[in-house]
């Protein structure tokens, strides 16, 4: 099935074809750098790098842009509170923000513009939209006239007069209308401020996403992301103003992942109750935990955040980490190093039973990447392979020195194709993070220690104290797994 995407501008799912042949430029909306990151900065940036990862795989050259917006009124304030200067805090913000993309393994970003960076590209396009009739300028401030464009309101399908209605509008005695919303803004004493032909000043929100957009991915790019709470006022500011400026269309694909929530409420700054810092997540879990939280579900639905569901994904990613210690005990090799294809292409799985199963798998796993990127579904399909591949890897004859001729061979295949498709979601692609220390290395020992003694006494047939051995540490959080190649522990 060719890939197709819901198109917000369209309200519907369209087949996907490029600007240029083979190459996808794709923007999407980042942070305003005046306080940490929390869990939900990190939903867009996750979900799109997934995109990016698809469309990679299809064989798309893809051009991803994510902006940093370091010159604002919520920076301005934030930075007073704090007694120090903008670009002190937006710099301290940034290097937080891109150390939880790392983490994350959100690492196909190409260019990460700040808007203070583009102030030449900003005025010109002022000027231009000025000459335009389309903008004007009015006390130091210059402003998007839309009472100009005909077409304002187009992307979140509402008619102007009750967007305008329905918005928070910022009143002000220099607009001609009450919906025209800020192209430029002149500076207060002591605030950040750069020359321009209306005085000082500095860039309105909306024109810098415009400026860097175009600037990289050109007037009339594929893809244009962010959040559902952007379609209205961001994006339909920036799409009109973008269009009236160039006279092209501005983005193809307009895509709105979901938004995070903790018990029912938007994961916000301006609810602090909702707040959860990436720091502390990634002090407790595990970054593939946090990456399955943000892709189980399809990019437009909202995420459901919180220990209990954390715990319940960690449970259920012990199967591949099980799966990983399997493999590496039957065949040398850590699943991170598996060589897997990197385009896609066919899998022919020959006579195994065991490789036509995965095959099903793997074809139901394309299907919903085709299908709008639906992470959710495709990540349910991942399970059943593992499922597949623990079941095929504890038969008695996948013993080690017990295997049948071929059999590694299959389960190796099987692996392959695992390492292939969980690597397009961005998981399990780094070793996992252990911490060794003394009581570390002493753990291992005294768990064999016990699981010797335990075969004792079961060869002596006092099951009653080798059964209390076995509750013991599952109390404890060690799970035993008798195998026909003896008997394994792991943390539960």
């Amino acid at each position: 099935m060719p890939l197709r995407v819901y198109n917000t501008l369209t309200q519907t799912k369209e087949p996907f074809q490029t600007v240029r042949p083979g190459h996808v430029g794709m923007y999407v909306c980042g942070p305003t750098v005046y306080s940490p990151s929390h869990i939900g900065h990190m939903v867009g940036p996750v979900i799109f790098d997934t995109i990016k990862r698809y469309l990679v795989y299809l064989g798309y050259e893809v051009t991803w842009v994510v902006n940093i917006t370091d010159v604002d009124d919520k920076l301005i304030v934030q930075a007073q509170k704090d007694g120090t200067t903008v670009a002190e805090l937006a710099g301290r913000v940034t290097r937080d923000y891109l150390d939880c993309l790392e983490a994350l393994g959100v690492d196909g970003i190409d260019h990460l513009p700040r808007a203070t960076e583009h102030i030449a590209e900003i005025i010109a396009i002022n000027r231009e939209l000025i000459a335009k009739g389309m903008a004007y300028e009015s006390g130091g401030d210059v402003y998007f006239d839309v009472a100009k464009a005909p077409d304002y309101g187009k992307l979140s399908h509402r008619d102007p007069e009750e967007l305008l209605a329905g918005a928070r509008i910022e009143p002000s005695t220099w607009k001609r209308h009450p919906g025209d919303f800020a192209l430029w803004k002149r500076s207060k004493p002591g605030e950040p401020s750069w020359e321009s032909p209306w005085g000082p000043g500095r860039p309105g929100w909306h024109i810098e996403c415009s400026a860097m957009s175009m600037k990289y991915l050109g007037r009339h790019f594929d893809i244009h992301g962010g959040g559902l709470d952007l379609i209205f006022p961001h994006h339909e500011n920036e799409l009109v103003q973008s269009e009236s400026y160039s006279g092209e269309p501005f983005a193809s694909y307009w895509l709105h992942n979901g938004l995070l929530t903790k018990e029912g409420r938007k994961i916000s700054k301006s609810d602090p109750g909702t707040i959860v810092l990436m720091s502390d997540l990634l002090r407790a879990h595990a970054p593939d935990t946090l990456r399955t939280l943000l892709l189980s579900s399809h990019y437009r639905r909202p995420i459901d955040f919180g220990p209990d569901r954390l715990n319940e994904i960690e449970r259920g990613l012990q199967t591949f980490y099980r799966a990983f210690e399997r493999f590496e005990e039957l065949t040398g090799t850590r699943f991170d190093q598996l060589e897997a294809p990197a385009r896609r292409g066919d899998f022919e799985p020959g006579g195994s039973a065991l490789l036509q199963e995965i095959a099903e798998y793997r074809e139901r796993f394309l299907e919903a990447m085709d299908d709008d990127f639906n992470t959710g579904g495709a990540l349910g399909e991942l399970f059943e392979i593992v499922h597949a591949l623990n079941r095929f890897a504890h038969q008695p004859d996948m013993a080690p020195g017990q295997q049948r001729a071929g059999r590694l061979d299959e389960y190796r295949a099987g692996m392959v194709v695992l390492r292939e498709l969980s690597r397009i979601l961005g998981l399990f692609t780094r070793p996992r993070e252990t911490r060794v220390d003394a009581q570390d290395r002493l753990t291992p020992n005294l768990l064999g220690l016990l699981i010797d003694l335990r075969a004792r006494l079961r060869k002596e047939k006092n099951f009653a104290l080798a059964d209390e051995i076995r509750n013991r540490l599952t109390e404890m959080g060690v799970t035993l797994e008798d195998r026909p190649d003896g008997t394994r522990w792991r943390l539960s």
